[in-house]
């Protein structure tokens, strides 16, 4: 891979990942501020600012470091998780399945977005390659934070989500793999598991109810 298309690539994606984890980072944020606990809101990170949600290992160094190890073939990264106490929630056990269920869920909006806004640009005559791949880029971000994210397996928000949704004596033993999940995560995704029958299959779902949600769009604009 030279030099211009490493360029290109990280141009393309720079602009949707920022807006991705920014999003979905506030977006936790906020829900929980609507459930009763204003921790992230004490601490500045119910915010637009992309910095406030950065974290310099896994936003940018390890990202780029696996693109340039793998030419681009695989990727991971995260960002600064947004502290919530979730203690502090009205009903804890339910509203945290609401508060994780947050950040994916803005990632299927924006991903829904960057839809809509390349069928508007291609509507309008736009025909500059590097805008439509952007939307494309976008669109493909969105998704896989959706689905990565969704994983049933703490510190994901799936994770949460299986905790808030199961019984009390099975939701705590579940609990209890948070403090090894991201390693047994890694593990999963370094060996294939994850991408192959939970990321792909997910995004290819998502992708699919996209298309057919704006289908009536598309057909009116093109």
């Amino acid at each position: 891979m030279d030099f211009a298309q490493i360029v290109q690539t990280v141009a393309l994606y720079a602009i949707p990942v920022l807006f991705a984890i920014t999003l979905h980072e506030a977006a936790h944020g906020y829900a929980a501020k609507h459930y009763g606990d204003n921790t992230a809101e004490m601490l500045g990170r119910i915010t637009l600012n992309p910095v406030k949600h950065i974290d310099p290992l896994g936003t940018i160094a390890m990202p780029l470091l696996l693109y340039f190890a793998t030419s681009g073939v695989f990727l991971f990264g995260y960002a600064k998780p947004v502290p919530v106490n979730f203690g502090r929630l009205r009903n804890p056990k339910r509203d945290m399945i609401w508060v994780a269920l947050a950040g994916p869920g803005a990632n299927l909006v924006q991903a829904i977005g960057w839809s809509v806004l390349f069928y508007v640009l291609v509507a309008s005559g736009v025909r500059e390659p590097f805008f439509l791949k952007m939307c494309e880029a976008g669109v493909r971000v969105n998704l896989v934070m959706f689905a990565f994210n969704l994983f049933p397996l703490p510190p994901l928000d799936g994770g949460r989500v299986l905790v808030g949704l199961l019984p009390w004596k099975q939701a705590a033993l579940v609990s209890r793999v948070e403090p090894f999940g991201f390693f047994i995560v890694m593990a999963l995704v370094i060996s294939g598991i994850v991408s192959t029958f939970w990321l792909r299959p997910l995004m290819s779902i998502t992708q699919s109810a996209i298309q057919f949600l704006l289908s009536p769009l598309r057909s009116l604009l093109l």
